[in-house]
């Protein structure tokens, strides 16, 4: 029997003064040796270099096939089912509005700029935009208003508001990573998942909000102001996507596009009540995006439904001759992905991995079990052997990866928040050695979800281990620091990512307080239309509540 390794940590938790004091310690002062070996040793690092492992490293996590696909999916050629999105607008609806001139595009984009502007006038703003450029928004809503008056809307999205996290580019804005410095001059062309949206008519609504270079999975941004969760506005969204979640959370749009490195597109989309896709590592170009880490990185949809999900991942998903790590993959497909008869589907559960998680969350979870039981779904129990080893060697990755992506950016180390600084020093501190060592533990986690996907199709656990935290007294200043609390909102994320498998979280549930509660279901590679299916039949079954701050953008 596989020993289950993962451990809850209790470790200081550091606000305002005392997080910079922190900072500028490790970054200059004489006990920085102390500190550092403290946050090795408490991080696992001390024990990765104590490991003996015999495999070859493995540096990005590519599943080779024999087939590659040459085109991109047609999105025009998708049925949607019926929504079932109450009480969120869905990008079906919105297509429905449009098409029966009800609105137009110009209508709606007059609505959004003023509800943003609402939003951020409150004394709690929500803060979920970076950047918008009225003349741009506007421009773009009567392009498609046109196109859609004369009866040639260039597809199901055309007119319809999206969201883009500002870690990619994005004509005519510059491209901040959530940084004071970074992307002082507008992009010059779209990375390709924009180009894509905007081929398909998107109303591209701005540049949304998200933690500092992506480095923590919060909410909090020194820099542009902390975004909250619409669900409760003491509470953080999650992140690093914490932008796009509120903003879809909040009503500005159907769908927004997120970036997933550790869990930043599926942590915000469960604390803020929503679906959210990290497809398989290479599936949607990252031609464009800022190079934060470059073997675990991922951009894709955070939506209101499944169906919205479903239609900007095909839009977005597929080669792209810029981005040669895109050119291994089969086709894709959707097939069956609106099927919620589960039957014949084998759904693997690690009971101690599954069960690792406050009592709420494990009975939402096991409620949501039976239902997709009832649907059709056999339930199997699975181990995953070496879960610690691969929270620790992602640790190493993206951390080292992070640390070298910004020494090509020329700042001063306090230009950073003082969490990210903390962060930075950490990962400037792994050796070469430590991250071959990572590399090496990749090839050993391959092979073991290898062997545990011969007995189920889907891996099925909750998508954090605990719901939407307070934001704390003093974050607001100056960030915080909980490294227990990130252990606990990574726990579930970090192997899609460290091997590159698919990943989908999608609501199971609601806390006593409302607030929401995310299950994740991890695929094979290249099997996303598998956990979307997944994910819909779940969507059949659970109840879904407003967000307590929400704009009704479409009467």
């Amino acid at each position: 029997m596989t020993k289950y390794d993962l451990e809850s940590v209790n470790l200081p938790k550091l606000s305002g003064t005392g997080l910079r004091l922190f900072a500028n310690a490790l970054e200059n002062g004489a006990a920085r040796a102390v500190m550092l070996g403290n946050l090795l040793q408490s991080g696992g690092i001390l024990k990765l270099r104590e490991m003996r492992i015999d495999e070859p490293p493995t540096m990005q996590p590519i599943k080779f096939v024999a087939e590659t696909a040459q085109s991109s999916f047609d999105i025009n050629t998708i049925a949607l089912p019926e929504s079932a999105a109450a009480p969120f607008t869905t990008i079906q609806d919105y297509a429905a509005a449009y098409r029966a001139g009800t609105t137009t595009p110009e209508a709606v984009a007059e609505k959004i700029l003023t509800a943003v502007a609402a939003s951020d006038k409150s004394d709690k703003p929500l803060r979920a935009f970076i950047a918008q450029n009225r003349d741009d928004i506007m421009a773009q809503a009567r392009a498609a208003t046109e196109r859609i008056k004369a009866g040639a809307p260039l597809s199901l999205l055309d007119g319809v508001p999206v969201a883009v996290k500002d870690e990619v580019d994005q004509v005519p804005y510059p491209t901040t990573v959530g940084t004071a410095f970074w992307g002082k001059s507008p992009a010059v062309e779209d990375a390709t998942v924009v180009a894509r949206l905007r081929a398909a008519g998107a109303l591209l609504i701005g540049k949304a909000n998200m933690y500092e270079i992506g480095i923590n999975p919060e909410g909090f941004n020194a820099h542009y102001g902390m975004a909250r969760n619409p669900y409760n506005l003491d509470h953080d969204p999650g992140g690093s996507s914490s932008g796009p979640a509120a903003a879809t959370a909040a009503g500005f749009c159907p769908v927004s596009i997120g970036a997933d490195g550790g869990g930043s597109i599926r942590i915000p989309a469960a604390h803020c009540g929503l679906v959210g896709l990290k497809a398989t590592y290479g599936r949607i170009s990252e031609h464009g995006a800022a190079p934060l880490t470059w073997t675990m990185g991922h951009l894709g949809p955070i939506g209101a439904t499944v169906a919205d999900v479903a239609l900007t991942y095909a839009a977005i998903a597929g080669p792209d001759e810029h981005d040669p790590v895109t050119q291994h993959q089969p086709p894709v497909v959707l097939d069956g992905w609106d099927n919620a008869d589960l039957s014949g589907l084998r759904l693997g559960v690690y009971r101690d991995w599954f069960n690792h998680a406050t009592p709420d969350i494990v009975a939402a979870g096991n409620a949501m079990l039976e239902k997709l039981r009832a649907a059709g779904a056999a339930i199997h129990e699975i181990e995953i052997p070496g879960l610690d080893a691969m929270r620790i060697a992602h640790a190493v990755t993206i951390l080292s990866e992070m640390a070298a992506s910004t020494d090509n950016i020329k700042a001063n180390p306090k230009d950073f928040g003082a969490p990210v600084r903390v962060s930075l020093v950490l990962g400037r501190a792994f050796t070469a050695r430590d991250y071959v060592q990572a590399q090496r533990i990749r090839t050993r986690a391959l092979a073991a979800f290898e062997q545990v996907y011969e007995q189920v199709d889907v891996i099925l656990s909750p998508a954090t281990a605990v719901t939407s935290p307070k934001i704390p007294d003093g974050g607001l200043a100056a960030g915080w620091s909980n490294l227990s609390v990130v252990t606990e909102l990574m726990r579930f994320v970090v192997p899609g990512n460290f091997v590159g498998l698919p990943a989908i979280s999608f609501p199971m549930g609601y806390t006593a307080d409302g607030l929401p509660i995310g299950m994740q279901a991890m695929g094979r590679h290249w099997e996303e239309h598998l956990l979307l299916r997944v994910a819909y039949a779940a969507e059949q079954v659970v109840e879904r509540r407003k967000p307590l701050l929400h704009y009704q953008i479409l009467e």
